[in-house]
């Protein structure tokens, strides 16, 4: 099981982990971990993680479920890794039909991880978040990549979208590991998505995206979608031959794309690789001069019923990725401060993230400080 100081390395749980999280998560977060720990210690070559609940849509701060999410399952798992196997680069790739806001939110600020969401756009479906022009914070301007996706895509937008902005990104950045969050909710089947996916297309997704580690998230069709999927994936980053694999009711004429999404998916490619090439030039004219750059969000709990209202600040910092902060009240009654000193940040940055802890005002119920550098979490 995942512990609750895996769970502070990553989240502000309002007012505690023990108020917010299950038993049940950490178990989930714990088979996540002892998955990555097998492919780190060359136990296996690949590792799936068949494990739930899922956790993609937990952000930073957590005063709830959120998308059936309370923590961040993989980045959990991740921070855990990286505290005892030290740092790496990582790749996040986001298959599951809806934006993974919360892993965004997470990582908006680390160049070390690149995070790429493909996802059916979300003027159609939950969270209504994953637009193009979210493109990461002032330390990781350009590495948050959003690839909506029109309703009813199909294989060949999928796998268009893969071939042709996923993996030159990727051969690009290259990353130590590559991580599929392997929502299979855009299942032709799915109760709750518009989406026309199959098991042979996540199968050919995960054999030419080739993740080190693939870890389950959303997915609803139970019968109808998730053995066959979940088998496909296996059989492939096995390196078996998946080609018998077919749900019931398979007909690929009647599922194939039209020629208006195909077009529009196309569209959208270009655009998101483009911004990609030009990340650098884009960052001068939006970031560039700045000393701190300001994010103010709303965040509804649809499961629990709660709104949050947040302002985050980044610091642009010459040496480091920058300490950064969260002010954050919700309809519940809490407002907290929330203070993060990233990984590789440099000695102001750290003392200014402790003089922020210090001399926070008494108007918040609790104040944070994640210390990534000494692996310390402050409350008060």
């Amino acid at each position: 099981m995942a512990d609750e100081r895996d769970v502070e390395r990553v989240h502000f749980c309002v007012p505690d982990v023990k108020s917010r999280v299950t038993q049940s998560h950490l178990i989930s977060a714990g088979g996540a971990i002892r998955a990555f720990k097998a492919v780190m210690n060359k136990k296996v070559e690949k590792a799936f993680a068949l494990i739930r609940p899922p956790g993609h849509h937990a952000q930073r701060v957590v005063y709830g479920d959120r998308g059936f999410c309370i923590i961040n399952i993989e980045a959990v798992m991740l921070e855990r890794i990286r505290q005892e196997y030290g740092d790496l680069r990582v790749a996040i790739v986001d298959t599951d039909c809806h934006h993974g806001d919360g892993t965004q939110d997470i990582y908006w600020n680390d160049k070390d991880t690149l995070f790429i969401s493909f996802h059916q756009d979300g003027r159609t479906l939950y969270p209504g978040t994953g637009f193009i022009d979210e493109f990461g914070g002032p330390g990781a301007y350009g590495y948050n990549i959003n690839i909506p996706l029109p309703p009813a895509t199909g294989e060949e937008g999928f796998l268009y979208v893969l071939d042709n902005v996923v993996l030159p990104i990727l051969d690009e950045y290259k990353p130590d590991i590559i991580i599929n969050s392997a929502g299979q909710d855009n299942h032709y089947t799915d109760p709750i998505t518009h989406m026309n996916f199959t098991a042979q297309g996540y199968a050919e997704l995960n054999k030419r995206l080739n993740p080190n580690i693939a870890v389950l998230e959303g997915g609803y069709s139970i019968e109808g979608a998730l053995p066959y999927i979940n088998l496909g994936i296996i059989l492939a980053m096995a390196g078996i031959d998946y080609s018998k694999v077919h749900e019931p009711g398979y007909d690929r004429e009647k599922l194939k794309q039209s020629r208006d999404i195909t077009e529009y998916v196309k569209k959208v490619a270009e655009i998101v690789y483009n911004r990609w090439k030009d990340r650098d030039n884009l960052y001068i004219k939006d970031i560039r001069g700045k000393d701190y750059v300001q994010r103010q969000r709303q965040v509804y709990y649809d499961t629990d019923n709660i709104m949050e209202y947040q302002t985050q600040n980044f610091k642009v910092c010459k040496k480091c990725s920058g300490v950064n902060t969260i002010d954050s009240r919700s309809d519940t009654g809490y407002h907290i401060f929330g203070i993060t000193i990233p990984r590789d940040a440099c000695s102001s940055c750290i003392d200014e993230g402790y003089r922020l802890y210090k001399y926070a005002l008494n108007k918040y119920t609790s104040v944070y400080l994640q210390d990534r550098v000494n692996d310390k979490y402050l409350a008060k």
